[in-house]
C-alpha cells in the first residue's frame, strides 16, 4: 500500500479509491463532466454578476427559459440518434405558434375566435403533420435530412410571416397565458411540495424495485450505501429546486410562485420521452437504426416508418414549445424561434448525443439545455451584446462536437 511518512494513504491510494467508487457506482463519465462544467459555469457567472445569477428571480426565469429548448432537445436526441438532423425546429416553432395565435385571436366571419384548448390541439396536429411530411421526404424519397430540414427552415419561416403578413397577433386568452409561466403561471408552494413528495416517493420505489429485479435475475447489484447516497443527492436536488422556486414571490406580495407551469410541462415531456426511448420497442428500434441502419433493416425493423415517426414526434414537440412561447409572450410573432435550432442541437450534443448516431440520453439533453441557457442568461446579465453571445454559443457548440469526437475515439 502506498503510505506517506505519517502512515496515511498516499495520492495513489486515494486515486485508486476514487476510481473504485466510480466503477462501483457505474457513473457516466461524460455526464459527470457536464455536471461539473455546469456547476463551474454557475459559480463563475455568479461571481461575475456580483451574486445576481444565484438569485431566486434569475433561477426561476432560467428554469422557464430552459423549458422550451429542453422540450425540443428531447426530440432532437432521437433525431440525431437515428443518424439524422433537423434544422427546421426553430422555424416550425414560429409557424405553429403563429397559427395558434391567429386561430385564438382572429374572429372568423361565422363566429368568434377558437377557444384556446382547440387551438393547442390544432397546433400540435399541425406540428406532427409537418414533421411527418419532412420525415416522408427523408425516409421514403431518400432526400438527406440536412437538405430537407434546411428547406423546412426557409419554408416555415416564410410561412410564419405569411400567416399575418408579418403582423404580431395579440393578446392571448388569460387562461392560456398560464402555460407561459407568467405572473399566474406557477402552481404555488403547496402543490410544489406535493409534487416534490411524489417525485421522492417515486425515486424510493424505483430504487427498491430495480434492486429487487437485479437480484431476482442474477445481475450485479450496486452497493447499498452507493444507492442510498444517490437517493440522498436526488432528494436534495428536488427539495432544493422547490425551495428556490418558492423563494421567488409574486409582485408586491409574499406569495411564493412555486414551480412554473412550463417546467411542469417539460418534466412530463422528459418522463414521456424517456419511457419512449428506453422501454418501448419504438425506442429500441431508433437506437438500433442509429447503431447500424443496414443491420436494422436486415433484422426486420421498418427503418423508413420509424424514421418518419421520429420526425413526426419532433414536430409535435415543436408545437408544445410553440404553445409555451406564445403563452409567455402573450402574442404570436413571426420572429419566434429564430436560431432556436442552434441551441436545441447544441443542447443535445452537449448532453452526450453522438453525431455518429446510436448514442444519447434524454436527461443529458436537458442538462445540455440548462448549460446553453445558463450561458445565454449569464451573458445577458453581464450586458454582452447579442452578436457576442452568438459567437460564444457557436464556440461552445464546436467544443461540444470536438469533445464528442475525442470521447468516442477513446471509449473502450
Amino acid at each position: 500500500m502506498n503510505l506517506t511518512a505519517n502512515n496515511t494513504p498516499g495520492p495513489a491510494a486515494k486515486e485508486h479509491a476514487l476510481t473504485k467508487f466510480f466503477r462501483q457506482a457505474e457513473v457516466d463519465n461524460r455526464m459527470l463532466a457536464m455536471t461539473i462544467a455546469l456547476l463551474a459555469i454557475w459559480v463563475t457567472l455568479n461571481i461575475l454578476t456580483d451574486g445576481i445569477f444565484f438569485t431566486a428571480r434569475n433561477l426561476y426565469n432560467l428554469a422557464v427559459q430552459s423549458s422550451v429548448v429542453g422540450i425540443m432537445a428531447t426530440g432532437m436526441v432521437l433525431v440525431i440518434v437515428s443518424r439524422n438532423i433537423d434544422l427546421s425546429v426553430g422555424s416550425l416553432l414560429g409557424f405553429t405558434g403563429m397559427i395558434i395565435a391567429y386561430l385564438q385571436v382572429h374572429v372568423f366571419p361565422l363566429g368568434a375566435a377558437w377557444n384556446w384548448p382547440l387551438t393547442i390541439v390544432c397546433g400540435l396536429a399541425l406540428g406532427g403533420l409537418v414533421g411527418l411530411w419532412q420525415g416522408w421526404w427523408i425516409a421514403y424519397r431518400g432526400v438527406p435530412s440536412f437538405v430537407t430540414t434546411l428547406a423546412g427552415l426557409l419554408m416555415f419561416r416564410g410561412a410564419a410571416y405569411l400567416v399575418t403578413d408579418g403582423r404580431t397577433v395579440a393578446p392571448m386568452d388569460k387562461t392560456y397565458q398560464i402555460l407561459g409561466g407568467g405572473i399566474d403561471g406557477s402552481i404555488g408552494a403547496t402543490w410544489s411540495w406535493i409534487l416534490a413528495g411524489v417525485a421522492i416517493a417515486w425515486m424510493l420505489i424505483y430504487t427498491v424495485r430495480v434492486r429487487r429485479s437485479y437480484r431476482k435475475y442474477g445481475f450485479k447489484v450496486k452497493p447499498l450505501w452507493i444507492q442510498i447516497l444517490f437517493l440522498v443527492i436526488g432528494i436534495g436536488l428536488v427539495c432544493g429546486f422547490v425551495l428556490i422556486m418558492n423563494s421567488y414571490y409574486k409582485p408586491r406580495t409574499q406569495i411564493p410562485r412555486g414551480i412554473p407551469v412550463p417546467v411542469l410541462i417539460m418534466i412530463f415531456v422528459v418522463v414521456g420521452m424517456s419511457l419512449l426511448a428506453n422501454i418501448t420497442r419504438f425506442g429500441r428500434y431508433v437506437f438500433a437504426i442509429g447503431g447500424n441502419p443496414e443491420a436494422a433493416e436486415l433484422s426486420g425493423i421498418a427503418v423508413k416508418r420509424i424514421t418518419a415517426c421520429v420526425f413526426m414526434a419532433m414536430g409535435i414537440l415543436c408545437g408544445i414549445a410553440a404553445v409555451i412561447t406564445t403563452a409567455r409572450l402573450n402574442a404570436g410573432a413571426n420572429s419566434m424561434g429564430m436560431l432556436a435550432e442552434l441551441n436545441v442541437i447544441a443542447a443535445a450534443v452537449i448532453g452526450g448525443t453522438s453525431l455518429a448516431g446510436g448514442q444519447g440520453t434524454i436527461y443529458g439533453a436537458i442538462l445540455g439545455a440548462v448549460i446553453m441557457q445558463s450561458l445565454d442568461s449569464g451573458m445577458v446579465l453581464l450586458g454582452i451584446s447579442s452578436a457576442m453571445r452568438q459567437l460564444v454559443i457557436g464556440a461552445v457548440l464546436i467544443l461540444a462536437v470536438w469533445f464528442d469526437v475525442v470521447y468516442s475515439r477513446n471509449r473502450p
